[in-house]
Order: C-alpha cells, then structure tokens, then sequence
C-alpha cells in the first residue's frame, strides 16, 4: 500500500466513500449491513452527519491516489444501557483488500472510539467464511462473541453472522463517567 493517511472524512469524501460502499454492495458477503441496493448520496450523507453528531468517527484512507477505503463507528444500538458498546464498520475497496489497509483504519478507529469513551466495540460479520475480516479482528484483539445461524440471505444465500467484540479504555472494569 502506498503511503496513507488516515483522517477524518468531510463531505468531499462522499463519492469515494459511495463508490466503495456500492462496490461492497453488489460484490461482497462480508459486512454484517446486509443491504442488497446501494444507498444513494442523500442517504450516505444523513449517516455520516448522524454518526458526527453522536461524535463518534467517520474515517477515511487517504493516499496520493484517492480514497481507497473507510471506517465507521455506530452505536450499537440505540438504547441507553448500550451507550458506551459501538459497532465499527470497514471498507477497504476491494482493490485495496490484503495490503493492511483495514488494520490501519481498524487501529485508529479503535483508538478514536475510546477516545470519545466508548467502552466496547463490536464487530457484525455478515459471512461466517470471510477469513479477511476475522483475520483482521483477531489481530486488534477481538474475541468471538456470538453466531446468528442463517441469520441473512444475500445473493440467494442464507449466511451466518459472526459477531467479535474488544474492549476499549477500561473497558466494563472500571466505573462509567455518565
């Protein structure tokens, strides 16, 4: 991988980020979304204001060919006893898939999150047989933590979710701030 810099995305960032999402989409099993049409602009845009607004991260990789790859941090789920658990989304295109660009943008995710004082993170694997994603939890410290048996049909497939989960800061050791 060329040399990357991993920052915050802005607006400009959009169409990079919708080409890659579209891309994962239409060709890929492994994210836990399980959308089956690529969102549109509009709707890319009220996700990543959304996920600013909480401040929690929206990354991207930057390198001096453009953007090839993003990561997100979303609450896990909305209710309040699930405040400080965030789920973590990772797109490298899949041009760039196998040259460590998820690890890099996986890390610092991890780190911003923590920052922001989450407490755990989650990952949703939507595949059972993506050993790329596995590979690249299990080497930030994720641990197994679930399994949805058939839990989403994508390309006329009935697949298992996986899901892996890592502390963050203290994680559920020490006493919560709010």
């Amino acid at each position: 991988m060329p040399s990357c810099l991993i920052r915050p995305s802005t607006a400009d960032d959009l169409p990079a980020i919708i080409a890659i999402d579209t891309d994962a989409v239409l060709t890929g099993t492994g994210t836990g979304s399980f959308e089956t049409e690529p969102p549109t602009q509009t709707e890319v845009a009220r996700r990543r204001d959304e996920v600013l607004a909480r401040g929690l991260p929206w990354l991207v990789a930057e390198t001096p060919g453009g953007v090839p790859g993003f990561a997100d941090a979303t609450p896990f789920t909305p209710r309040r006893a699930y405040r400080f658990s965030v789920e973590d989304s990772v797109y490298p295109h899949s041009d760039a898939r196998g040259q460590g660009l998820g690890r890099l943008l996986l890390a610092e995710l991890i780190g911003r999150c923590a920052d922001c004082g989450a407490r755990q993170m989650l990952a949703v694997i939507g595949d059972s047989a993506n050993s790329g994603s596995f590979a690249l939890q299990r080497s930030l410290g994720f641990e197994p933590a679930g399994r949805l048996s058939g839990g989403g049909l994508e390309f006329d497939r009935w697949l298992n979710v996986v899901l892996t989960q890592r502390a963050l800061g203290a994680g559920a050791t020490a006493a919560h701030d709010a």
